[in-house]
């Protein structure tokens, strides 16, 4: 038996510095809960407590922290609105978005595995 371990053309011409800022995402969007976070805005949540409630096991600390790191890594905005009581939302910026756009072929690899397709 031969292991095949070819990668789809191109694979071979990404340099240490890509592979470094691929990575780079790749452990922000994979830090516990982010990744729900943000399908969560994806799928239209905007307040704090609609995120919370679209994602079972977060808690509320822990969901800040998360916003806070998504902002600052220009995926998430937040807007502060001044009524009474203040109204704060989130949404994803064009960043995010893309970034979302992105992660679809990833999302249809996870129905595929989930689904028995671990050969393909």
């Amino acid at each position: 038996m031969t292991i095949d371990q070819r990668l789809p053309a191109g694979w071979d011409v990404i340099d240490d510095e890509e592979c470094r800022r691929a990575s780079g995402v790749m452990e922000l969007v994979g830090r516990r809960w982010s990744s729900s976070i943000l399908f969560s805005l994806a799928r239209g949540a905007t307040r704090f407590g609609e995120v919370l409630v679209s994602v079972a096991g977060l808690s509320d600390r822990l969901l800040a922290v998360r916003l806070k790191e998504l902002e600052r890594a220009g995926l998430v905005d937040r807007v502060v609105e001044p009524t009474t009581p203040v109204t704060v939302r989130y949404g994803l910026t064009p960043r995010g978005r893309e970034l979302m756009e992105a992660l679809q072929p990833l999302v249809r690899y996870g129905q595929r595995w989930e689904t028995g397709g671990r050969g393909r």
